[in-house]
């Protein structure tokens, strides 16, 4: 069982930037890959970036390469989203999700159905 908790959301100018975290329960986080969605008012939840159990690996979604930086620290127990450049479109709530590490992170890190526990999101909002 993990327990998820963000942190970090806020109101931010177009063109600013915001931190997120994401602290993680238990001694098994660094056992879990991890991944970062958010969703939009109306919207289905979509995916953002994932980093490997290892911090070896990360994926982005194409809307935010560039701009965002996803990373870990596993004696922390935590995850981070760097987010700059950010643009009214990146306004959501962004939630962190944990998945047990395995082969398949490669092609699957995108959907939310591999993902077996969620925190409660938080807000991030940009104005223009």
């Amino acid at each position: 069982q993990v327990q998820l908790v963000e942190s970090g959301g806020g109101l931010v100018q177009a063109g600013g930037s915001l931190s997120l975290s994401c602290a993680a329960s238990g001694r098994t986080f660094s056992t879990y890959n991890m991944g970062w969605f958010r969703q939009a008012p109306g919207k289905e939840r979509e995916f953002v970036a994932a980093i490997r159990w290892s911090g070896g690996s990360v994926y982005y979604a194409d809307s935010v390469k560039g701009r965002f930086a996803i990373s870990r620290d596993n004696a922390k127990n935590t995850v981070y989203l760097q987010m700059n450049s950010l643009k009214p479109e990146d306004t959501a709530v962004y939630y962190c999700a944990a998945r047990p590490r395995g082969p398949d992170l490669s092609t699957t890190y995108y959907y939310t159905g591999r993902y077996d526990y969620w925190g409660q999101g938080t807000q991030v909002t940009v104005s223009s």
